[in-house]
């Protein structure tokens, strides 16, 4: 299984939240784990901006940017390309989405595309989760 994750379940792998057992036994299950690389600035600013809230100590902060950082690499990255960035202004404003989120249905659609495989889209978003099964995603 191949199991695209955007911004909101990858930080459910490293900040406990409702349904972070969930994301965590998805990847567990897949043989492969994707996302775009405009997740790395999002679930920074993400693991930052719960920092600025008081969510965890510094040190905290500290190991869970740790742990994200060795994991990046075994991640299967889908760089943004200008064909993806054509496609996910195409979304946008057929699904109303905002930038990143159609970005991310961009590139798991791409990826579903180039590997002529089934793709598990896993988000916590309404509105993008209601765009990817209207385009047709598995639901992680």
């Amino acid at each position: 299984m191949i199991v695209y994750l955007d911004t909101s379940s990858l930080v459910k792998l490293y900040v406990e939240e409702d349904e972070s057992s969930k994301v965590d036994g998805l990847v567990r299950s897949s043989e492969v784990t994707a996302t775009s690389l405009v997740a790395y600035a999002e679930t920074r600013a993400a693991f930052a901006r719960r920092f600025r809230e008081k969510a965890y100590t510094q040190d905290e902060h500290k190991r869970i940017k740790e742990f994200f950082e060795k994991d990046w690499s075994s991640y299967l990255i889908l760089s943004v390309t200008g064909d993806m960035i054509k496609l996910a202004g195409d979304l946008a404003e057929k699904h109303a989405l905002r930038g990143f989120d159609s970005i991310h249905l961009a590139s798991a659609l791409t990826l579903r595309e180039e590997l002529s495989s089934p793709i598990v889209f896993s988000c916590f978003d309404d509105n993008l989760q209601k765009a990817s099964e209207r385009e047709d995603l598995d639901q992680g």
